[in-house]
């Protein structure tokens, strides 16, 4: 189970709000969230109310001010991501729909060019394990969560048109 304590000023000031689960509007416990604490688990915390705009991910350890995160504003809501243990698989696709090139992965991508000679990834389907992509290659830029699911085009999740994923990683046990 993890646990995260959210604070209203930077280095952990002012009113505090601790949180063991998902939490789609910050607001309703506090102004504004500029800083937090990870005591236990891993979390996304999203710079929007409902899990949307940027996501950044965070472990064990301590935040003392989100803009040193690369945040523009202040944590609106926040997902607690489960612990797994169990194996991981994704199917990722060129094209949104599943369409164009089709590859299975199982481990860490660094670069879907160089490993697979793929240009885009504009769809996904997630069957087993929790996780991240990154727009750039080598686990760079602006991220998104993925849970078990589907996801037919990534430009219906808030981020715009052109938006696609260079690099992927799985979060691994370890990391908790």
């Amino acid at each position: 189970m993890g646990r995260i304590t959210f604070y209203e000023e930077r280095n952990f000031g002012g009113r505090s709000y601790d949180c063991s689960s998902d939490c789609g509007d910050l607001s309703s416990y506090m102004s504004h969230c500029y800083s937090c604490r990870v005591h236990s688990g891993c979390f996304m915390v999203y710079d929007r109310p409902n899990y949307m705009g940027n996501q950044y991910f965070l472990r064990r350890g301590e935040y003392p001010d989100c803009m040193s995160m690369g945040m523009n504003d202040f944590f609106r809501s926040c997902r607690m991501i489960p612990m797994y243990r169990g194996s991981y698989r994704m199917r990722i696709y060129e094209r949104e729909n599943f369409g164009g090139q089709m590859y299975e992965m199982m481990d860490d991508c660094d670069n879907i060019m160089d490993r697979y000679r793929m240009s885009n990834c504009m769809s996904c389907h997630v069957m087993d394990g929790h996780w991240l992509m990154y727009e750039q290659p080598h686990y760079r830029g602006r991220m998104m969560y993925f849970r078990p699911g589907e996801y037919r085009s990534f430009s219906s999740m808030g981020w715009g048109s052109g938006m696609r994923f260079m690099s992927m990683r799985r979060i691994m046990d370890s990391w908790y």
